[in-house]
């Protein structure tokens, strides 16, 4: 493991060039790799609209 130090310019174009490295073949599955990460990580609960709305009731007599 290598740790380095630099911009987030510079790591992107270093992600970007190692990506553009390999075949077609292995960046499709580089993505289907990515995607089945992404689908891991933890959400926030979707909020609910309504949460801070109160509902008048008026009941006929």
């Amino acid at each position: 493991m290598e740790i380095r130090f630099q911009t987030k310019e510079e790591s992107n174009k270093q992600q970007q060039e190692d990506f553009l490295k390999l075949s077609k073949t292995e960046r499709v599955y580089a993505f289907f790799r990515l995607m089945e990460q992404v689908s891991r990580f933890p959400i926030k609960n979707k909020e609910d609209k309504n949460k801070d709305n109160f509902l008048i009731v008026i009941k006929p007599k």
